[in-house]
């Protein structure tokens, strides 16, 4: 264990994380730390890093020292901020781990990773928050952590949370990076660094650590072919054709030209609109199940200009763990994508030959803080708009976007 930690001392952000499997979506959780409770404690001793950090039992641990606990309270003369609530939701008395940063970049947390599948894509996820309220009178140095994945001392994944910035209250954010098993492996290790040297603001909380199976979604199976009927003449029967009786046609009775002529139009003339009415549905793609058997009420129309217009789908408030499936013209463009401050980006061409776009927003969940909410920022040539979307299991949004008439 220690030749794996000195490892990841030495690395310098070499980014070797695996990007998700598109068209799949995370099941539920195979490994959830979450710390336990007061009475029911889910413990890690860590001693292994007894060089860097140590577990006490206070609630306010002093540099290079953590804890579990389910609250902390007027640390330092107000240099923490005091709350009373771990971050997992419905949770009562809940623990979540308290790090007092040590001087020096080092190891907080190391643990065995078991029950994992070989040759499989998983999602890791934790949840932080700066504990410091930024009014401590010095030159912040918020926390930076690393997370690691190792599998027999070779990483599998490395990915970086960034500053985790104070916002002045308990504001909780979800990290979530992925990984793919070997084939074959012994053991796989989750290691997370404090990359961050002492100073002041370097001090954190973390919860709800979860590891999460990426499962293909299965496309829906072609329709049956139909089977062929094929006439079959009976053997050794000799047919002899019918004589064809000659009928006249009967000439049509005209009374008079003018209802001769209504007629005729009546008849020959197709309504223009109705040509285009067919056209359209020939054309459409199957409505899938998620559209048709939820709500679908309509969020934004927009008219627009001939252009390439460019969408954006951003998590609309606290960084939660929304996904959503984005559907355009009833074709899967986006397959369950994370919500959050960085974009979901498409884009889409509006022209004489694709006139009308229809944007469906499906929530795959509601995230810690229900209902899954997302803001949409549509940028045309000479016009952006932003829609707030909120969607649910059994609401979706739809967007419309036409061209406009010359």
């Amino acid at each position: 264990m220690k030749q794996i930690i000195a490892l990841f001392l030495c690395c310098h952000c070499i980014a070797l994380s695996v990007a998700q499997t598109k068209d799949c979506y995370f099941a539920q959780p195979v490994i959830k730390i979450d710390f336990g409770d007061d009475r029911n404690p889910q413990d890690f001793s860590l001693s292994q890093l007894k060089n860097n950090y140590r577990r006490v039992r206070s609630v306010c641990p002093d540099d290079g020292q953590f804890t579990f606990s389910s609250y902390t309270e007027d640390c330092f003369n107000g240099n923490w901020i005091s709350f009373y609530k771990d971050h997992t939701p419905g949770s009562v008395n809940g623990r979540m781990m308290l790090v007092n940063a040590a001087y020096q970049p080092a190891t907080f947390f190391s643990i065995a990773l078991t029950g994992l599948k070989p040759a499989t894509e998983y999602e890791l996820s934790t949840w932080l928050v700066n504990v410091c309220p930024g009014s401590e009178g010095c030159e912040p140095t918020p926390p930076q952590i690393r997370i690691a994945v190792v599998a027999d001392a070779r990483p599998l994944s490395v990915f970086y949370t960034g500053s985790i910035s104070t916002t002045g209250g308990v504001s909780w954010k979800r990290y979530a990076g992925s990984f793919k098993t070997p084939a074959s492996f012994s053991s796989i290790i989750l290691v997370m660094d404090d990359l961050t040297t002492g100073g002041c603001g370097n001090d954190f909380a973390m919860d709800d650590i979860e590891v999460r199976e990426c499962r293909i979604i299965q496309p829906d199976p072609p329709p049956a072919p139909k089977p062929k009927t094929v006439a079959v003449k009976p053997k050794n029967k000799i047919t002899t054709p019918r004589p064809v009786e000659k009928k006249e046609t009967p000439k049509p009775v005209i009374r008079n030209k003018e209802t001769a002529v209504v007629k005729k139009e009546s008849i020959v003339k197709e309504p223009q609109a109705a040509k285009t009415i067919v056209k359209s549905v020939t054309a459409a793609l199957p409505v899938p199940d998620v559209i048709k058997k939820r709500d679908n009420p309509i969020a934004q129309k927009i008219v627009t200009r001939e252009s390439e217009i460019k969408i954006e789908l951003y998590d609309n408030g606290e960084i939660d763990g929304d996904t959503v499936t984005i559907y355009h013209n009833n074709k899967l463009l986006v397959s369950r994508a994370g919500l959050s401050v960085k974009p979901v980006t498409v884009t889409i061409k509006v022209d004489k030959d694709n006139p009308h776009h229809e944007l469906v927003m499906v929530a795959n969940n509601l995230g810690s803080i229900p209902p899954n909410t997302s803001l949409m920022v549509v940028t045309t040539t000479d016009k952006r708009y932003e829609v707030f979307i909120s969607s649910s299991e059994k609401k979706n949004a739809k967007v419309l976007i036409d061209l406009e008439d010359n």
